[in-house]
């Protein structure tokens, strides 16, 4: 596979995680303290536990991502779905560690590294499998935060993508753009205008 591929799957996937991170954050940051703790039935999670079994995850699978196993043993999985002892800051803050674990991994890793392999709970997996099921974990989270914090906005929501009934102005928008940027981005920007 050409160098150049296989760079592309690294970019890719970093472009990818920060999406999924803005998108995440832009939905948390609708919501009050109140509603980020809040259950909406007894067997669902809250955005809380989400941000913080997301931060866990993240933490665990990418520090020292090369060399250890994914499932590290300090994790302790299970509390991760219990806020009760918990602020939002100490939440967010545990969150953005997640993070910065996955990112200083994903730019530390060379093309060389996308074929070796990791292990997740004593799993094997080859780097780009693992970054593969790192994306689709994460976009299922995120996409649970996200549909979390529309239902507590309901009609004061203000979209992170493309508005309700408003593909075809955005085609257009799209069409007319010079530098398309991402995908993402260029949706909320347009969001953005069509709510002023």
């Amino acid at each position: 596979m050409s160098e150049q591929i296989l760079q592309n799957i690294l970019d890719e996937a970093a472009d990818t995680f920060r999406g999924q991170k803005k998108l995440a954050e832009g939905a948390i940051a609708q919501v009050s303290d109140e509603e980020f703790f809040k259950l909406i039935d007894a067997e669902a999670n809250s955005i809380a536990a989400i941000v913080k079994h997301l931060g866990g995850n993240l933490r665990s699978r990418w520090t020292d991502f090369l060399t250890s196993d994914g499932e590290k043993p300090d994790r302790q999985r299970d509390s991760e779905f219990v806020t009760d002892d918990d602020t939002r800051e100490s939440l967010m803050q545990f969150w953005e560690n997640g993070w910065q674990a996955l990112f200083a991994a994903l730019r530390s890793l060379t093309t060389e590294d996308l074929d070796k392999i990791v292990q997740i709970r004593s799993e094997d997996f080859t780097v780009v499998k693992a970054i593969y099921r790192a994306v689709s974990h994460t976009g299922q989270h995120v996409g649970q935060i996200t549909l979390l914090a529309k239902h507590f906005r309901a009609g004061e929501w203000k979209t992170l993508s493309i508005p309700k009934n408003k593909s075809e102005e955005f085609r257009q928008y799209m069409s007319n753009l010079e530098d398309k940027g991402n995908y993402l981005e260029t949706a909320r920007e347009f969001g953005g205008k069509e709510a002023k």
